[in-house]
C-alpha cells in the first residue's frame, strides 16, 4: 500500500555541509511518530523538507504514491501536510474563535467574499464550535490570544493547524516555551487526536516523547541513527551516550 507519507534516501546539501544524510522514514495512518537528536542534529531541516519549505538535493518524498518532493508548501498544505512551530504564530488581538474561523474559510474558499460577514457560514461556525470543544478552548472562544497563557496559545495553534484537516500532522516542538505544570494540556491534546490521522514530533522534552509516541527516531548529524519502540529507544546505549544521557539511566 502507498497511503502515507513515504521519504526514501533524502538529501540536503547546502554547499558542502550535508544536513539531510540518506534519510528512510514512512509515515502511515494514524502513525505517531517521534523525531529526536541533540541540537543541530538537523530536525527541523528535515521538517522543512517534508512541508516544502525547502527543497531536497536528492531522495524522493511521497504522499499516498504521488511525488511531493518539488510541490510548493501551500499545495502541500491542500494536499494534506500540515505544521505546527516552535513558536505560535497567531494573530494576538483576535479571540481564539476568530483565529480558529481564518483556516476553515480558507480552506473551503471563502475567505476572499468581501460582502459577507465571516461569521454568517453556519457550516463554519459550527466545525468552530467543534475544534473548540476538541482543544478544550469553550471557555476561552471570545479571549484575545494575547491574553492566554503560552499553553493555551499552543493549544490554539494545533486547533488551527487540525482546521486545515490534515492527514499528515507535523509537530514541531509543541511543548516549547510551556511552562512544566501545564504540560499536560499538550499531552492530552495529542492523544485526543483522530486516531487515523498521521503525527510526527519533533521535541525534546521525552516525558512528553516516550508518553505519545510509539516509535521513536534518532537523527544524528542529518542522519537516522536507530528507530524503534520507546522501551527500545531507552536501552539503546547509542541514544543513552548521544542525546539521553544520564536523565534515563535505570
Amino acid at each position: 500500500m502507498n497511503a502515507g507519507l513515504r521519504v526514501k534516501n533524502l538529501q540536503m546539501h547546502f554547499g558542502g555541509i550535508v544536513v539531510a544524510d540518506n534519510i528512510n522514514l514512512s509515515l502511515e495512518p494514524g502513525d505517531r511518530k517521534a523525531l529526536i537528536g541533540p541540537n543541530g542534529a538537523g530536525k527541523t531541516t528535515f521538517a522543512n523538507l517534508l512541508t516544502g519549505n525547502l527543497t531536497p538535493t536528492g531522495g524522493s518524498i511521497s504522499l499516498d504514491g504521488m511525488d511531493i518532493k518539488r510541490m510548493k508548501e501551500s499545495k502541500r498544505v491542500r494536499a494534506g501536510v500540515a505544521k505546527t512551530f516552535q513558536i505560535t504564530t497567531l494573530f494576538r488581538h483576535m479571540s481564539v474563535r476568530e483565529n480558529i474561523r481564518l483556516p476553515i474559510l480558507e480552506r473551503m474558499g471563502r475567505g476572499m467574499r468581501m460582502f459577507k460577514r465571516a461569521d454568517s457560514y453556519p457550516d463554519v461556525e459550527e466545525e468552530i464550535e467543534q475544534m473548540l470543544s476538541q482543544f478544550n478552548l469553550q471557555s476561552l472562544a471570545d479571549v484575545e490570544v494575547h491574553e492566554l497563557a503560552y499553553g493555551q496559545q499552543r493549544l490554539v495553534e494545533m486547533a488551527l493547524t487540525m482546521a486545515l484537516k490534515p492527514r499528515i500532522l507535523i509537530l514541531d516542538e509543541p511543548s516549547a516555551g510551556v511552562a512544566a505544570s501545564d504540560a499536560h494540556i499538550i499531552t492530552d491534546a495529542i492523544e485526543n487526536l483522530p486516531d487515523d490521522l498521521s503525527v510526527l514530533i519533533i521535541e525534546h522534552d521525552m516525558k512528553l516523547v516516550f508518553k505519545v509516541a510509539s516509535r521513536i527516531i534518532v537523527l544524528v548529524n542529518g542522519a537516522i541513527l536507530c528507530e524503534g519502540t520507546p522501551g527500545e529507544i531507552s536501552k539503546n546505549q547509542q541514544v543513552r551516550d548521544l542525546y539521553l544521557g544520564a536523565r534515563h539511566d535505570g
